[in-house]
């Protein structure tokens, strides 16, 4: 048997995985559930610990057409529409932590990870393919697939879940689904000049990412395929949803959250057209990522995280990235899966605090709210960039490496 390997999905995680695992040498058969890859989300951030490592895999020269370069990412209120804190990106990120910071639809990101893996012969992808479970035996591992209505086995050195927020190998990993966190992400996208939208508007622009922030939710605004559009994700509380996506918002609930907005906020969010809800899931934090006999979680499947960080895509590039640099060779697999989480899961952990203490700033009300907006108007422009170096200028192949 070839050192192969197989990916169950074809998401961010999954398709950035394969491009890395072929990189180190191995062969790779990625597993779609869907008979079609189709563009489904919105807009995503993508921050310069994932684009260094897109650019390293030969995937932002496919990008960098589509996606938008912002020059700063500003908070305001949502109330007032004052100005409260700016972090400059642009060239100014690119200096300080070495790779862009870039924005961009993620069927745009789907597309550009699929040409770099059409260009790759080491990879395979196979769509309506379902992967329903795996046995472990003397260092290989024996998956289940069922393809064409057909069940068959498929075996390889290991097996990467990265199915995803309901994922369904969790369970061999002696993991539970995920759980409701209790808010539903409101999503659009706004057609800038198209009929019934304006042409510009004076409080979102086409070269910054924009967060309104109010005590019941925070709407963030940035551009999209060259300006032409603006995406918008307002987060706040909101019914559990059950286990699907991209219902059709119930626009009583959405303008109930934010009626404290600015009369020129409230007038963008009904210029917006369509809305889609999608109830926001996380994993357990001490769920178990790996299986010692071959298989690893990455991803949503092992992490999923609230986006008040915007590190969604991010940390599932990242994952890619690490499992790579641990895997090439090894014959006893075990040992290097474990020691990914290890590394991961303390990242992770790390970043998750963040999202929390983002959700908490943001959605502050009373004397916390005014606190907050007088440090971050004290707070310069160099040290709010400062406060992300640990975030952006991570290197997560480096974190592989022993220290000294």
């Amino acid at each position: 048997m070839a050192d192969r390997i197989v990916i169950a999905g074809a998401g961010v995680a999954g398709l950035t995985a394969a491009l890395s695992l072929a990189a180190k040498g191995s062969v790779v058969t990625i597993f779609e559930r869907a008979a079609h890859l189709q563009e489904v989300g919105a807009g995503l951030q993508l921050s310069p610990n994932a684009t260094r490592i897109l650019r390293s895999l030969g995937v932002l020269e496919h990008l960098e057409r589509d996606a938008v370069q912002p020059q700063a990412i500003v908070l305001k209120d949502a109330a007032t529409l004052a100005s409260l804190a700016r972090v400059p990106l642009g060239a100014s990120a690119e200096r300080r932590w070495g790779a862009p910071y870039l924005v961009t639809h993620r069927a745009d990101l789907q597309h550009a990870l699929l040409q770099r893996i059409c260009e790759c012969p080491a990879i395979t992808l196979i769509t309506g393919a379902e992967v329903l479970g795996a046995q472990f035996d003397s260092g290989r591992v024996a998956v289940k697939i069922r393809h064409d209505g057909v069940e068959r086995q498929e075996f390889c050195r290991f097996l990467v879940g990265a199915d995803g927020v309901w994922s369904r190998l969790r369970s061999i990993a002696g993991a539970k689904e995920s759980r409701f966190s209790g808010f539903v992400a409101y999503r659009a996208v706004l057609h800038l000049g198209a009929a019934g939208h304006p042409a510009e508007s004076d409080i979102v622009s086409r070269d910054t990412v924009t967060a309104f922030l109010s005590p019941r939710f925070h709407l963030v605004a940035y551009p999209l395929r060259g300006g032409a559009e603006i995406n918008l994700v307002a987060i706040t509380r909101g019914p559990d949803m059950g286990r699907r996506w991209a219902d059709d918002a119930d626009m009583a609930l959405l303008a109930a959250a934010t009626a404290a907005a600015a009369p020129a906020l409230s007038a963008l969010i009904a210029q917006a057209g369509r809305w889609t809800a999608w109830p926001l899931h996380e994993a357990e934090p001490s769920m178990r990522w790996v299986h010692p006999g071959g298989l690893v979680l990455i991803g949503d499947a092992a992490h999923a995280l609230t986006p008040y960080a915007a590190q969604g895509a991010a940390m599932a590039i990242e994952d890619a990235a690490l499992l790579a640099q641990l895997t090439p060779g090894t014959t006893d697999i075990g040992p290097a899966l474990v020691l990914f989480e290890e590394v991961r899961r303390s990242r992770l952990a790390r970043v998750a605090r963040r999202g929390d203490f983002n959700r908490f700033v943001w959605h502050a009300r009373g004397p916390v709210a005014l606190a907050r907006n007088l440090v971050l108007r004290w707070r310069s422009e160099e040290r709010l960039a400062a406060d992300l170096d640990w975030l952006y200028g991570y290197d997560a192949a480096a974190a592989a490496r022993p220290e000294g």
